[in-house]
């Protein structure tokens, strides 16, 4: 039996090296290419880690795709071209975290949970998804950058520390807090 998605995966691989190849020599149309292919993923991941800060997650995201062109030269195909810069993106958003200096009460701020748990016109699935990311929103910094990457974007604790700057056990014990505060936030049912 043929595999389709594993084939279209090739074929998307295939496409962005070729883009990668014209876009490193100076084609800025196959540069464009690449952004639209990209530019959700990328997005989607920054403003996780920013905790929906839509401007800061839009101003990381054109950050992120100056940086890639800017590096296109050196990027040698060892991964996916999505694989690379998505690692950018990480990697961009958290040198901006750590340059930040973050006030204290960032990291107790319980404002904006006032209408998690409330029921939208929408139903059910999607009052629970938005509940869940204004919850993840909420979580202190340090926090909701290990949930992140660690439960959504499938980092080992040992690639979070080397990246944040602190121990791998540092590493359980936030994403051990992130996931108590999201349960005490969303409620033990949810």
């Amino acid at each position: 039996m043929l595999d389709v998605s594993s084939n279209a995966a090739t074929v998307a691989v295939d496409e962005d090296r070729a883009l990668v190849a014209s876009a490193a020599a100076g084609s800025t149309r196959a540069f464009e290419s690449l952004y639209r292919r990209h530019c959700g993923r990328v997005h989607g991941v920054i403003s996780r880690l920013v905790g929906g800060q839509g401007a800061r997650a839009e101003d990381l995201t054109q950050e992120t795709f100056v940086r890639a062109w800017q590096s296109l030269r050196d990027f040698r195909n060892d991964s996916a071209f999505g694989t690379w810069l998505h690692r950018l993106a990480v990697n961009t958003t958290l040198m901006e975290m750590r340059s930040r200096r973050v006030r204290r009460h960032d990291e107790g701020d319980d404002e904006g949970l006032d209408y998690v748990g409330l029921q939208d016109s929408a139903g059910g699935r999607t009052a629970l998804r938005m509940d869940l990311e204004r919850a993840v929103a909420s979580l202190p910094p340090r926090a909701r950058a290990v949930l992140v990457l660690y439960d959504i974007e499938g980092w080992r604790h040992e690639e979070i520390a080397e990246e944040l700057g602190m121990a791998v056990g540092s590493s359980k014990a936030q994403l051990h807090r992130a996931r108590g505060l999201l349960r005490e936030r969303l409620g033990e049912s949810a």
